[in-house]
Protein backbone atom coordinates (compact mmCIF):
# COMPACT_ATOMS: atom_id res chain seq x y z
CA UNK A 1 0.00 0.00 0.00
CA UNK A 2 1.63 3.14 -1.15
CA UNK A 3 0.28 6.51 0.95
CA UNK A 4 0.64 10.29 -0.09
CA UNK A 5 -0.17 13.57 0.94
CA UNK A 6 -0.90 16.39 -1.18
CA UNK A 7 -1.50 19.12 0.56
CA UNK A 8 -4.29 20.77 3.32
CA UNK A 9 -6.14 17.36 3.75
CA UNK A 10 -5.54 15.44 0.57
CA UNK A 11 -4.39 11.77 0.82
CA UNK A 12 -3.94 9.48 -1.63
CA UNK A 13 -4.26 5.78 -1.33
CA UNK A 14 -2.66 3.25 -3.79
CA UNK A 15 -3.91 -0.59 -3.15
CA UNK A 16 -5.43 -3.36 -4.27
CA UNK A 17 -5.22 -1.89 -8.27
CA UNK A 18 -7.03 1.18 -7.16
CA UNK A 19 -6.31 4.48 -6.31
CA UNK A 20 -8.16 6.94 -3.91
CA UNK A 21 -8.54 9.86 -2.50
CA UNK A 22 -9.41 11.70 0.78
CA UNK A 23 -11.22 15.02 0.48
CA UNK A 24 -9.64 15.62 -2.68
CA UNK A 25 -9.03 20.06 -2.53
CA UNK A 26 -7.29 20.76 -5.47
CA UNK A 27 -8.21 23.37 -7.65
CA UNK A 28 -7.87 26.66 -5.41
CA UNK A 29 -5.38 24.12 -2.71
CA UNK A 30 -2.38 26.67 -2.86
CA UNK A 31 -0.37 24.18 -1.26
CA UNK A 32 -0.92 21.24 -3.47
CA UNK A 33 1.54 19.65 -5.88
CA UNK A 34 -1.54 18.33 -8.02
CA UNK A 35 -3.91 19.36 -10.75
CA UNK A 36 -7.04 18.28 -11.38
CA UNK A 37 -6.92 17.34 -15.04
CA UNK A 38 -4.16 15.27 -14.41
CA UNK A 39 -5.68 13.32 -11.63
CA UNK A 40 -6.43 9.44 -11.78
CA UNK A 41 -8.88 8.36 -9.07
CA UNK A 42 -11.21 5.31 -8.52
CA UNK A 43 -12.70 6.06 -5.57
CA UNK A 44 -12.98 9.21 -3.34
CA UNK A 45 -13.41 9.34 0.08
CA UNK A 46 -15.07 12.46 1.76
CA UNK A 47 -15.15 13.54 5.45
CA UNK A 48 -17.38 16.43 5.74
CA UNK A 49 -19.08 18.99 2.94
CA UNK A 50 -16.88 22.20 3.34
CA UNK A 51 -15.42 23.43 0.28
CA UNK A 52 -11.80 22.96 0.95
CA UNK A 53 -12.56 19.29 1.45
CA UNK A 54 -15.34 18.58 -1.48
CA UNK A 55 -12.95 19.94 -3.09
CA UNK A 56 -12.80 18.60 -7.17
CA UNK A 57 -14.92 15.88 -6.49
CA UNK A 58 -17.97 16.40 -8.67
CA UNK A 59 -15.48 17.45 -11.76
CA UNK A 60 -13.15 14.44 -10.93
CA UNK A 61 -15.73 11.60 -9.86
CA UNK A 62 -17.69 12.76 -13.42
CA UNK A 63 -14.32 12.23 -15.19
CA UNK A 64 -13.52 9.23 -14.17
CA UNK A 65 -16.64 7.00 -12.96
CA UNK A 66 -15.29 6.95 -9.42
CA UNK A 67 -17.30 5.98 -6.56
CA UNK A 68 -17.86 8.62 -3.72
CA UNK A 69 -18.12 7.32 -0.08
CA UNK A 70 -19.56 9.86 2.34
CA UNK A 71 -22.03 10.84 5.19
CA UNK A 72 -25.44 10.27 3.83
CA UNK A 73 -26.91 13.50 3.61
CA UNK A 74 -23.48 14.95 1.96
CA UNK A 75 -23.32 11.75 -0.75
CA UNK A 76 -27.24 12.40 -1.43
CA UNK A 77 -26.52 15.93 -2.41
CA UNK A 78 -23.41 14.95 -4.93
CA UNK A 79 -26.00 12.48 -6.13
CA UNK A 80 -27.88 15.06 -7.20
CA UNK A 81 -24.95 16.46 -8.92
CA UNK A 82 -25.08 13.24 -11.32
CA UNK A 83 -22.02 11.83 -9.21
CA UNK A 84 -22.46 7.99 -8.22
CA UNK A 85 -22.39 7.27 -4.71
CA UNK A 86 -22.31 5.32 -1.98
CA UNK A 87 -23.91 6.66 1.66
CA UNK A 88 -22.32 5.76 4.94
CA UNK A 89 -22.64 7.07 8.39
CA UNK A 90 -21.15 6.98 11.70
CA UNK A 91 -20.38 3.76 13.30
CA UNK A 92 -21.37 1.79 9.85
CA UNK A 93 -18.79 0.32 7.90
CA UNK A 94 -18.83 -1.85 4.19
CA UNK A 95 -16.21 -4.06 2.38
CA UNK A 96 -15.54 -2.87 -0.63
CA UNK A 97 -13.52 -4.93 -2.99
CA UNK A 98 -10.23 -2.30 -2.82
CA UNK A 99 -10.65 -2.08 1.40
CA UNK A 100 -12.72 -1.53 4.48
CA UNK A 101 -14.49 1.64 5.01
CA UNK A 102 -16.06 2.85 8.47
CA UNK A 103 -17.08 6.15 9.68
CA UNK A 104 -16.13 7.86 12.94
CA UNK A 105 -17.51 10.90 14.73
CA UNK A 106 -15.86 13.83 13.98
CA UNK A 107 -16.43 17.00 15.79
CA UNK A 108 -16.76 20.13 13.47
CA UNK A 109 -19.26 21.41 11.03
CA UNK A 110 -20.44 20.17 7.55
CA UNK A 111 -22.02 22.29 5.35
CA UNK A 112 -21.18 23.16 1.61
CA UNK A 113 -21.13 27.01 0.73
CA UNK A 114 -22.73 27.50 -3.35
CA UNK A 115 -21.50 30.20 -5.45
CA UNK A 116 -24.97 31.52 -5.07
CA UNK A 117 -23.81 32.70 -1.56
CA UNK A 118 -26.28 29.76 -0.21
CA UNK A 119 -25.26 27.14 2.88
CA UNK A 120 -26.54 23.34 1.96
CA UNK A 121 -26.41 21.70 5.14
CA UNK A 122 -24.98 18.24 4.19
CA UNK A 123 -24.99 16.42 7.91
CA UNK A 124 -22.38 15.08 10.20
CA UNK A 125 -18.99 15.49 9.93
CA UNK A 126 -17.00 12.70 10.13
CA UNK A 127 -13.61 10.74 10.59
CA UNK A 128 -12.37 7.90 8.62
CA UNK A 129 -10.96 4.30 9.35
CA UNK A 130 -10.13 2.66 6.25
CA UNK A 131 -8.38 -0.88 6.32
CA UNK A 132 -6.70 -3.00 3.23
CA UNK A 133 -3.75 -5.16 3.00
CA UNK A 134 -3.87 -5.84 6.77
CA UNK A 135 -2.89 -2.32 7.27
CA UNK A 136 -5.63 0.48 9.06
CA UNK A 137 -5.05 5.01 7.69
CA UNK A 138 -7.11 6.95 10.09
CA UNK A 139 -7.90 10.07 8.93
CA UNK A 140 -9.68 11.93 11.43
CA UNK A 141 -10.96 14.89 9.00
CA UNK A 142 -11.82 17.86 10.69
CA UNK A 143 -12.34 17.95 14.42
CA UNK A 144 -11.69 19.05 17.63
CA UNK A 145 -10.01 16.38 20.19
CA UNK A 146 -12.77 14.36 21.69
CA UNK A 147 -11.80 11.51 24.38
CA UNK A 148 -13.51 8.82 22.47
CA UNK A 149 -10.38 9.06 20.53
CA UNK A 150 -8.99 6.73 23.12
CA UNK A 151 -12.06 4.26 22.31
CA UNK A 152 -10.68 4.74 18.76
CA UNK A 153 -7.21 3.96 19.81
CA UNK A 154 -8.10 0.69 21.75
CA UNK A 155 -10.53 -0.86 19.06
CA UNK A 156 -7.86 -0.54 15.85
CA UNK A 157 -4.34 -1.31 15.43
CA UNK A 158 -3.56 1.93 12.93
CA UNK A 159 -0.74 1.98 11.21
CA UNK A 160 -1.05 5.94 10.21
CA UNK A 161 -3.31 8.70 11.76
CA UNK A 162 -3.79 11.78 9.70
CA UNK A 163 -4.81 14.56 12.49
CA UNK A 164 -5.55 18.06 11.67
CA UNK A 165 -3.01 20.87 13.60
CA UNK A 166 -3.95 23.97 12.04
CA UNK A 167 -5.95 25.09 15.30
CA UNK A 168 -8.69 28.19 14.78
CA UNK A 169 -11.53 25.74 12.80
CA UNK A 170 -9.88 22.29 14.41
CA UNK A 171 -7.75 21.17 17.24
CA UNK A 172 -4.22 22.66 17.68
CA UNK A 173 -0.92 21.00 17.97
CA UNK A 174 -1.15 20.81 21.57
CA UNK A 175 -4.64 18.85 21.54
CA UNK A 176 -3.70 16.68 18.45
CA UNK A 177 -0.52 15.69 20.46
CA UNK A 178 -3.16 14.02 23.13
CA UNK A 179 -4.90 12.34 19.98
CA UNK A 180 -1.85 11.06 19.30
CA UNK A 181 -1.30 9.20 22.63
CA UNK A 182 -4.62 8.01 22.87
CA UNK A 183 -4.84 6.63 19.56
CA UNK A 184 -1.72 4.67 19.59
CA UNK A 185 -0.88 5.02 16.29
CA UNK A 186 2.26 3.74 14.97
CA UNK A 187 2.77 6.64 12.69
CA UNK A 188 0.79 10.13 13.58
CA UNK A 189 1.01 12.87 9.96
CA UNK A 190 0.39 16.30 10.61
CA UNK A 191 -2.19 17.61 8.03
CA UNK A 192 -4.59 20.72 7.38
CA UNK A 193 -2.21 23.57 8.92
CA UNK A 194 -0.50 26.14 6.72
CA UNK A 195 -3.25 26.28 3.73
CA UNK A 196 -4.26 30.00 4.95
CA UNK A 197 -2.94 32.40 7.25
CA UNK A 198 -5.41 31.45 10.17
CA UNK A 199 -4.53 27.72 10.79
CA UNK A 200 -0.10 28.81 9.94
CA UNK A 201 1.69 26.16 12.09
CA UNK A 202 4.90 24.78 12.39
CA UNK A 203 4.52 20.58 11.95
CA UNK A 204 8.22 20.12 13.45
CA UNK A 205 6.83 21.26 16.82
CA UNK A 206 4.42 19.11 16.68
CA UNK A 207 6.58 16.05 15.80
CA UNK A 208 8.77 17.37 18.81
CA UNK A 209 5.46 16.76 20.60
CA UNK A 210 5.03 13.37 20.60
CA UNK A 211 8.39 11.88 20.17
CA UNK A 212 8.83 8.51 18.20
CA UNK A 213 5.86 8.32 16.08
CA UNK A 214 5.48 11.89 14.30
CA UNK A 215 6.58 12.38 11.03
CA UNK A 216 6.17 15.58 8.61
CA UNK A 217 5.05 14.54 5.22
CA UNK A 218 6.27 17.19 2.94
CA UNK A 219 3.76 17.91 -0.31
CA UNK A 220 3.83 15.03 -2.76
CA UNK A 221 6.23 12.75 -0.02
CA UNK A 222 4.87 8.94 -0.35
CA UNK A 223 5.24 6.33 2.62
CA UNK A 224 4.61 2.48 2.03
CA UNK A 225 3.01 0.45 4.33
Amino acid sequence: MKVTYHGHSVVKIETNGKTIFIDPFITGNPLTDLKAEDVHVDVILLTHGHNDHVGDTVSLAKKNDALVIAPYELATYLSWKGVRVHPMHIGGSFSFDFGKVKLTQAFHGSSYVEENETIVYTGMPSGILFSAEGKTIYHAGDTALFSDMKLIGEMNDIDVAFLPIGDNFTMGPEDAAIAAKWLKAKMVVPIHYNTFPVIQQDPQRFVAMIEGVGRVLHVGESIEL
